[in-house]
């Protein structure tokens, strides 16, 4: 059975049941990658997951029930097990089957052939030549890897939706190890999009550079520093943040921005928006996880908090419309919220500029233990964290050892300037990313020698 067939098959059972209330859920991806270590190939990796969820509201009580096999008998099981986890189970939260009405983006997809594997392996091998090539410190531990993936998503239910949502995209990247001939030093390059785009000698260009760009790396005197945080990082930092945002998490006490909405929560530069259609992300969402129309918004705009994300559950209880950010972990899960292109919008300046106005400061290019280190609840963070010195505005020596910490909310309003050099989250091959230029911060306390 194709998804259609199933669907007509789980409307028929639904409706001899008598269920009046109900929604089908269905996702389906597949994604292959190769792995190259010294000249060879490593690994070789082919994964296909479909599944879909069936859900049901009866006498106020919602059943779920989900399967990854799609025939005749499963969905006449999926209704019936749908139907007894909604009489067994109580739950106070209320649950909604969306309505019609609502008026649906559209985008132009691009077309992107699927590579075959003989494609991605050839690819794959010359990336890997391209980085030994690049310089003679380059040693084995270096690897190569290219790749392709693809998602639908598909919602019918009781109401009358009936939508549906696809993507393609290829993807590659480089890790290069280099020594020094006394200590290994590690850099990357990712790119993301249309194989035919991505150019294999600037890719392993780039992340050998990035490797040798630390060798000789020295600490800092510990103090109050000002701070240019890379594009990269301030993207990684927000990414940790960005639950902080959820309607979900305020109404259960744990975001710092409850009851903070039209207040001022960071610098009057700061613009956060969050965009279901972002020209470049590689998967995009017209709808979201229950079938709400989604659309660009601002979250933050400048430095003014205007509403948290929000889906049906949390939009009703709150007295306000969902923002289209209903999200499930996977197919089987129940509705959560997340965000899309989630990004802070660039202004103008050059990280030269950042450079020339910070004067003296550290330039953080890369932080560790996020998880550990940052709470999303508190807002503050203590993370390991690298980069290079700023000396009369010039980026010169690179940094390790050191340690920076302080609090996100107060590191939003302290930001002084915002670049220009928008980056995405580099592995976030799906459509829920954090974004941000690189900025710079002043009296970031950082622990060093």
């Amino acid at each position: 059975m194709n998804y259609q067939e199933f669907k007509n098959a789980v409307v028929k059972y639904a409706t001899a049941n008598e269920i009046k209330d109900y929604e089908l859920y269905y996702t389906k991806s597949d994604e292959t990658s190769v792995e190259i270590f010294q000249t060879e190939v490593k690994g070789f990796n082919s994964s296909n997951n479909l599944g879909i969820c069936f859900r049901c509201i009866l006498n106020g009580q919602t059943g779920y029930a989900s399967t990854e096999n799609m025939t005749e008998e499963e969905a006449e099981s999926i209704v019936l097990r749908a139907i007894e986890n909604a009489k067994s189970l109580e739950s106070e939260t209320p649950s909604f089957i969306h309505k019609q009405g609502d008026t649906y983006l559209s985008y132009e997809k691009e077309e992107i052939v699927t590579p075959s594997a003989s494609t991605l392996v050839d690819f794959a091998l010359d990336l890997q030549k391209e980085i030994y090539a690049q310089d003679e410190r380059v040693i084995d531990g270096t690897q190569a890897v290219a790749g392709f993936g693809s998602f639908e998503k598909a919602i019918f239910n009781s109401n009358g939706l009936d939508l549906a949502d696809s993507g393609k995209f290829d993807y590659t990247y480089a890790m290069a190890i280099v020594t020094d001939g006394k200590e290994m030093y590690n850099g990357m390059e990712v790119k993301s999009g249309k194989m035919a785009d991505f150019d294999k000698t600037e890719v392993a260009k780039e992340a050998v550079k990035d490797a040798l760009s630390t060798i000789g790396y020295t600490s800092v005197d510990s103090g109050a520093y000002t701070v240019v945080f890379s594009n990269k990082v301030m993207a990684s930092l927000l990414s940790v943040y960005s639950s902080v945002f959820s309607a979900e998490a305020a109404q259960k006490g744990l975001s710092l921005l409850k009851d903070k909405e039209g207040e001022i929560i960071a610098s009057d530069i700061i613009t956060l928006t969050d965009d279901p259609l972002y020209k470049d992300a590689l998967s995009k969402a017209t709808f979201d996880d229950e079938g709400a129309a989604t659309y660009t918004k601002n979250i933050i705009e400048n430095g003014k908090f205007t509403t948290f994300l929000h889906n049906l559950a949390t939009a009703a209880k709150a007295g306000v419309k969902t923002t289209g950010n209903g999200y499930k972990g996977s197919y089987s899960s129940p509705v959560g919220i997340n965000h899309y292109s989630f990004y802070i919008n660039p202004v103008k300046g050059s990280l030269e500029d950042l450079f020339a106005e910070a004067g003296n400061g550290i330039y953080i290019t890369e932080v560790e233990g996020m998880h550990a280190g940052a709470d999303p609840i508190s807002g503050d963070f203590s993370l390991s964290s690298g980069g290079f010195r700023i000396e009369d505005g010039k980026k010169t020596t690179p940094v390790k050892g050191i340690t920076i910490s302080g609090n996100f909310l107060q590191l939003m309003k302290d930001i002084s300037s915002v670049g220009e050099d928008l980056k995405f989250n580099p592995f976030a091959l799906s459509a829920h990313r954090c974004g941000s230029p690189s900025v710079l911060v002043k009296n970031i306390n950082i622990a060093g020698k």
